[in-house]
C-alpha cells in the first residue's frame, strides 16, 4: 500500500467492524478465537503496526529511548566520539527491536524540558543522560517523572538511577606516568566544557597526579575549552606564547590534539622534538596523521552499548547499578618523545 494501513482498512480486508478489530488487536474481549486470528492475520499481511501515541494511551510501551545532547552544535560534526558511542547505542536497541529517539538542544534547561514532553507524551520508555554535569538537575527530575535512566559516565551516580561510567582517574594517571616518565614538567592540559562533571575528574585526577610526582600548578595545569578545534586551536597558541611554554600537551579529545598539532606547525615547532601531544580519545585521524597521535584507547561503541543494554535491563525490572567500563589503554605513538634538553628548567 502507498500509505500506512488503517484499522479501517484491516476491517474491510477482513469483512469484521472496526471495534472488532480494536478488539483483536489489543487482546481485549469481544470477539471470538478465529475471528480474532483472521484480524491478526489480515493486519500482518498490510503490514499494520500500532501508532506510538495511540499505544501510550492504552498503557503500552512505546518501543522507543532518548538521548538528548545539551552541547554546542558546531561542537559536534567533528568529534568521533558520539559517532561511535549512538553506533554502539544503536546495534544494542536494534537486537532488542528498539527505536533510538535522538535530539540536540541548546541547553540543560532545554533537556529537561524535553523529557518533560517526552514523559508526557509517552514518546519514551527511558532516556540515556550523556554528559552528567557537576551539579545537575536531570537526575532529580527523571527520578521525579519516574522516567527509566541510565546515565552515561557518572562518577558518582544517584541512588534511582543506574550508570555506566568509565575510569577517567586511571586513565589520566596513566597519561601522566608515561609523559614523567619520559622527562616532561611542563604539561598543559587542553580540557572540554568545564561544567562537565568527567572534565572535572580529569581536572582533579591531573592535580592530584602532579603533585604525587613533586609538580605544582605553575608546572602541570588545565585550560578548559568547547571541545572545538578552533577553541583547541586558540588555546594551543596561547599556552606556547606564555613564558615556560609547556613541553607537553594533553587534549580531552582527538579534533582538539589535530588542531594543536596544526598550530605547532604553524609556529616552527617540532613534534615529538620541542613539544609532545596526547589526545584523549583514539580515532582514525590519530592514526593516520603525521606523526601519529599517542591517544588514550577505548572501545567507545562498546560503551554505547554496554549503555543501551543497561537501560534494556531496567526496562525489564532489574535494579539499578553500576556497572564499568573497560579501563582505556594508553598506545603511545610518535607524538610523544623525551623532550629537547633546553627546555626543561
Amino acid at each position: 500500500m502507498a500509505r500506512r494501513p488503517t484499522i479501517k482498512d484491516i476491517a474491510r480486508q477482513a469483512g469484521v467492524s472496526e471495534s472488532a478489530v480494536s478488539f483483536a488487536l489489543n487482546d481485549r474481549p469481544g470477539v471470538s478465537h478465529d475471528t480474532r486470528a483472521r484480524i491478526r492475520r489480515v493486519a500482518e499481511e498490510l503490514g499494520w503496526q500500532a501508532n506510538s501515541a495511540a499505544r501510550a494511551l492504552s498503557g503500552d510501551r512505546s518501543g522507543a529511548v532518548g538521548l538528548v545532547l545539551a552541547r554546542p552544535a558546531h561542537t559536534l560534526g567533528v568529534e568521533s566520539f558520539f559517532l561511535q558511542l549512538v553506533s554502539g547505542v544503536q546495534e544494542a536497541l536494534s537486537a532488542a527491536r528498539t527505536a533510538l529517539l535522538f535530539q540536540v538542544v541548546e541547553d540543560i534547561d532545554a533537556e529537561c524540558a524535553l523529557y518533560r514532553r517526552w514523559w508526557a507524551e509517552r514518546r519514551v520508555d527511558g532516556v540515556l543522560v550523556v554528559d552528567p554535569r557537576t551539579r545537575d538537575p536531570r537526575p532529580e527530575l527523571l527520578e521525579r517523572l519516574a522516567l527509566p535512566a541510565v546515565t552515561v559516565g557518572e562518577a558518582e551516580p544517584s541512588a534511582g538511577l543506574s550508570a555506566v561510567r568509565a575510569d577517567d582517574a586511571g586513565a589520566m594517571a596513566q597519561v601522566l606516568d608515561h609523559l614523567h616518565g619520559l622527562g616532561h614538567r611542563r604539561i598543559v592540559h587542553v580540557a572540554g566544557l568545564p561544567d562537565l562533571a568527567h572534565t572535572a575528574r580529569r581536572i582533579e585526577s591531573l592535580r592530584a597526579q602532579a603533585a604525587r610526582r613533586g609538580l605544582g600548578p605553575g608546572q602541570v595545569r588545565s585550560v578548559v575549552t568547547d571541545y572545538s578545534d578552533a577553541e583547541g586551536a586558540a588555546a594551543t597558541r596561547r599556552v606556547l606564547a606564555a613564558p615556560g611554554p609547556p613541553t607537553a600537551l594533553v587534549y580531552d579529545n582527538d579534533v582538539m590534539a589535530l588542531a594543536g598539532l596544526a598550530v605547532a606547525a604553524e609556529l616552527g615547532i617540532p613534534v615529538p622534538g620541542r613539544l609532545s601531544i596526547v589526545a584523549w580519545d583514539d580515532s582514525a585521524l590519530c592514526r593516520v596523521t603525521h606523526p601519529r597521535l599517542t591517544a588514550l584507547v577505548r572501545d567507545t561503541a562498546g560503551f554505547g552499548r554496554m549503555a543501551a543494554e543497561e537501560l534494556l535491563a531496567v526496562l525489564g525490572g532489574s535494579a539499578p547499578r553500576v556497572r564499568e567500563s573497560e579501563r582505556p589503554r594508553l598506545e603511545p605513538r610518535e607524538s610523544t618523545a623525551p623532550p629537547a634538553a633546553h627546555t626543561e628548567s
